[in-house]
């Protein structure tokens, strides 16, 4: 079997918000694992960036971490401006990863809380896409990471929902604003997923209510943060081409 059947993503270039922890972490060693340079951004957690990085590096794959907060416009460019450092003015492949939760009924969310959850789950995609288009070669891939809770509604989390479903919107006008270039841009909605002691849903929930929606789901377990990479390895290798505009639910069945 040659080296190209082994590593389909051999040669391509991707930039991952968020890459550092959790599913982001899963998704940059998964494409890395796939043969892809990868240029990861994170928040504030250096320590967890160079773990990635030394780990990825240590198995043989090609990776570099970008300090970026993503709130600042300047930061983004900045990301994409590392990336073209590293890969050239060309990428293949976008995913935009990174996001905030804080669980706050409506009649207490404050201005601060909306607007931080909205600049990272939607602006800063959006922007991200902005950059990533106009370096996109023919047949690039994007995806953006959403949440079942855009069809999942629960207590305490307007605001969230919200903005990953202004992040749909954004993804299927995108798909006819980029795809006669022939490049496809998808949404993957994670359900609850388990990605550790520092993971989005242990910070937001307790054992009992984490077992108890495990079973809820047909599969009777909570997903993996390997789940939700493996989807978008698909998405964005070479059986993926012809699929574009949808939101697939990686969740265990939780949804239907």
């Amino acid at each position: 079997m040659s080296t190209e059947q082994i590593r389909p993503l051999a040669g391509a270039t991707a930039v991952v918000t968020g890459g550092s922890r959790g599913i982001g972490r899963a998704i940059v060693r998964r494409l890395t694992g796939d043969g892809a340079a990868v240029v990861f951004s994170y928040g504030h957690d250096g320590d967890a960036a160079r773990e990635t990085v030394e780990e990825i590096t240590g198995a043989g794959g090609t990776v570099w971490a970008e300090r970026a907060e993503l709130t600042d416009l300047d930061h983004i460019e900045k990301l994409f401006l590392a990336a073209d450092e590293h890969f050239g003015p060309r990428l293949d492949i976008l995913v935009n990863n990174a996001g905030t939760f804080l669980h706050t009924p409506i009649g207490s969310t404050s201005e601060e809380d909306f607007d931080r959850q909205i600049a990272v789950n939607t602006k800063a995609p959006f922007f991200a896409l902005q950059h990533a288009a106009g370096r996109m070669t023919e047949g690039g891939r994007i995806v953006n990471i959403s949440t079942v809770t855009t069809r999942w509604p629960r207590r305490e989390e307007a605001v969230y929902a919200a903005s990953k479903a202004a992040l749909e919107q954004v993804t299927w006008i995108a798909t006819r604003e980029l795809g006669g270039r022939g490049i496809t841009v998808n949404v993957v909605s994670p359900g609850p997923t388990d990605s550790g002691a520092h993971g989005m849903l242990r910070g937001a929930t307790t054992d009992e209510a984490r077992a108890e929606v495990a079973r809820q789901t047909p599969l009777g377990a909570l997903g993996r943060p390997t789940d939700i990479a493996n989807m978008v390895a698909f998405l964005v290798g070479p059986d993926g081409g012809w699929v574009t505009g949808q939101n697939i639910r990686v969740d265990g069945g939780l949804v239907w």
